[in-house]
């Protein structure tokens, strides 16, 4: 196990278009590894490669759905997935808002618009082909994950003004971590 440095805004490595995957190997199967390892410790629910320093197109997702849907505080089933240079081949036109927030943006959360089905095609940890209709959080988090492999973060997707109140209340906490350290 292997936990791996998450990088923050503003680091330039998140703004960096990842590269495809040439092979899947034993040496991305332990890179997948590590960052199920760093996203469970985090705690997330997604984390792509080029957040953990690797600029390829690698994301892992797992939502973490409560065992009891009626119980939320029942505890989480793991259904880890795997997107091996992922794209989206179709998309609805009815847009839903999601309140996201990121591991490379912690502890800040914005309402964002976006599809809720997708239709997206990938290759797994084996190399194997697939292609599925997603919807609902499975949908919009392959599309937050997704765009950082385009160098893009969900503040982007945001008014100039929402952003720059995230950026700042990102700042303070930054700021307040920074005190209780020293």
């Amino acid at each position: 196990m292997a936990l791996l440095p998450i990088y923050e805004t503003p680091d330039p490595m998140l703004r960096q278009i990842s590269t495809p995957v040439e092979n899947v190997d034993d040496e991305l199967r332990t890179l997948i590894r590590d960052m199920f390892d760093t996203m469970y410790d985090a705690p997330g629910i997604g984390l792509a490669a080029v957040q953990v320093g690797v600029p390829k197109r690698l994301l892992v997702m797992d939502l973490q759905e409560p065992a009891d849907p009626d119980d939320p505080e029942s505890p989480p089933v793991k259904e880890p997935r795997v997107f091996i240079n992922p794209e989206i081949v179709g998309a609805s036109d009815r847009k839903v808002p999601y309140s996201e927030g990121c591991l490379s943006v912690p502890d800040q959360y914005a309402e964002v618009m976006r599809p809720d089905r997708v239709t997206a095609r990938w290759l797994d940890e084996n190399g194997e082909h697939h292609e599925e209709e997603l919807d609902g959080l499975l949908a919009v988090c392959l599309q937050h994950e997704m765009d950082h492999l385009e160098g893009v973060l969900f503040i982007d997707h945001l008014s100039k003004l929402k952003r720059d109140m995230v950026l700042k209340k990102l700042a303070k906490v930054r700021r307040e971590r920074g005190a209780k350290a020293a």
